[in-house]
């Protein structure tokens, strides 16, 4: 609405630019209509700003959520380089261990061997023979000395 409608629209007519009522008028429209403009201006760039603000939350959520995704694969990849390591380690304790075990064994035959060796040398023939019946054992053992 410019200077001149407000004007017919309080007097009917159109003021004459001396008639200092018509001025007054005038000016009054004319700060409404800029106060109405700088409201419809802020209002705008209020509206503007909330979307911005909107996408902005937006963008930083998603941004969160793609490095909690990179973050658990991440996690997943050095769980799984971990458990290969522990399995590996653990095959290889296994194989010393079992190899350790067998060291020890054989070692146990060789000493029984030689001890029986010894001993049937030394203390002469031991012959017997054992049967396991219901509850009872039932042996018969011949020594031999020689």
């Amino acid at each position: 609405m410019d200077t001149q409608n407000v004007s017919e629209a309080h007097t009917g007519e159109i003021c004459p630019a001396d008639n200092e009522e018509c001025l007054k008028l005038e000016k009054a429209a004319i700060t409404i209509q800029s106060w109405w403009r700088g409201n419809m201006v802020r209002r705008t760039l209020l509206h503007a700003a909330l979307r911005a603000w909107v996408i902005q939350c937006w963008w930083r959520s998603m941004q969160a959520k793609m490095l909690e995704q990179r973050r658990r694969l991440a996690l997943r990849l050095y769980t799984c380089q971990e458990w290969a390591v522990v399995k590996v380690q653990a095959q290889v304790r296994m194989w010393q261990a079992r190899r350790r075990f067998l060291q020890a064994r054989q070692a146990a035959c060789i000493i029984q061997s030689h001890w029986r060796w010894h001993a049937s040398q030394t203390r002469g023939l031991i012959r017997g023979r054992y049967e396991v019946r219901a509850s009872r054992l039932e042996l018969d053992i011949e020594i031999l000395m020689t």
